[in-house]
């Protein structure tokens, strides 16, 4: 979902890498990097938001990572797989940067769109050993700690199943691929919680049908070290308090792994029209999904915007900061949990 969002801001992303590149020569940055944060939190998941700055030029950068870190520990970027193991590329620089801001990265590696539902490029041959071996390099390099390949594929498997499936064994092939050569890297793809749940109505533009679930899927990927989603409820409920009890609570009832949160949102702004929220409502969200899923053994939890991005309604007032870095209220419901 966010990877399609906010695609526009991809060039920029490549601007704003640039300049950090050249920030970079100036420091010393370890080539065998292995980055253990320090958790301040006691739970035992960490937090974290997505790479969203205020701006892309240098300044706000630099403000971005040091305000991250008091949103958690993890820093999150999605885009092109393509853009793994390319010197300079965003990835890279996240990855450069974590022991200097100390955060976690978290690189999620995408090969279709979510909106289309189209690949990037074929998945014949030649591209899967060029991702493969892009993974493979990215994972030698930093030995990441997380590395997500694939961004909501349940909305590929409704485009394309069979773009879907040949995926799946991919995937595997690229897991033990990573794993040979840094096996601590926690290797995962990532689905769209309220299509898995058959939440196709609201802001989705379909209709919701809790019989048309897609949970079986899951099991096309038995290597998957966690179970991982996107969840942005305010596309399908007016308020928070129309969330079920067991919305979050339902996932342990179809995996017994570890579950991640790489996305997680709710708006802010009195619109679109009928689905109005406000920053009040965005934080009893934050407090809803943390007492929602207190019983989940959730590895992480990913709050999809630091600042408030120039994208389209709602995502565009999901931030925990307005463009001008004033905290909402959710930026206290979010930073508070422990």
């Amino acid at each position: 979902m966010l990877q399609t969002k906010v695609s526009k801001m991809k060039k920029k992303l490549w601007l704003a890498a640039a300049i950090i590149v050249i920030v970079l020569i100036s420091v010393a940055v370890a080539v065998s990097y292995w980055q253990k944060p320090t958790v301040p939190y006691t739970s035992a998941f960490a937090k974290g938001v997505t790479l969203s700055p205020r701006s892309f030029d240098s300044a706000d950068f630099s403000e971005f990572f040091q305000k991250a870190r008091q949103a958690g520990t993890l820093v999150s970027w999605a885009g092109d797989w393509n853009e793994l193991n390319v010197a300079g590329s965003s990835p890279d620089v996240i990855s450069q940067l974590a022991s200097q801001y100390d955060y976690t990265p978290l690189v999620e590696a995408q090969f279709f769109s979510q909106s289309t539902g189209k690949l990037l490029r074929s998945l014949d041959e030649a591209t899967k050993a060029s991702y493969k071996n892009k993974a493979v390099g990215f994972a030698s390099t930093y030995k990441p700690r997380y590395l997500a390949l694939g961004i909501e594929v349940n909305v590929l498997c409704e485009k394309s199943p069979n773009d879907f499936y040949a995926f799946a064994q991919f995937f595997s092939e690229v897991y033990d691929a990573v794993k040979a050569v840094s096996p601590n890297t926690n290797v995962f793809t990532i689905f769209q919680l309220e299509k898995m749940k058959g939440l196709n109505g609201g802001l989705f533009g379909g209709e919701n049908n809790l019989t048309n679930t897609q949970w079986s899927l899951l099991d096309s990927f038995p290597k998957s070290d966690f179970v991982a989603f996107t969840t942005y409820p305010c596309l399908v409920f007016k308020n928070p308090a129309e969330i079920p009890a067991n919305y979050y609570a339902e996932i342990k009832q179809h995996t017994t792994k570890p579950i991640a949160f790489t996305e997680i949102g709710w708006h802010s702004n009195p619109s679109p029209t009928d689905w109005e929220s406000s920053e009040d409502e965005q934080a009893e969200f934050v407090t809803a999904f943390f007492e929602l899923t207190k019983d989940v053994d959730k590895n992480m939890a990913i709050w999809s915007f630091l600042y408030d991005q120039d994208t389209i309604e709602p995502f565009n007032s999901m931030g925990l900061l307005g463009t001008e870095g004033n905290a909402k209220a959710a930026w206290d419901s979010w930073t508070g949990e422990k």
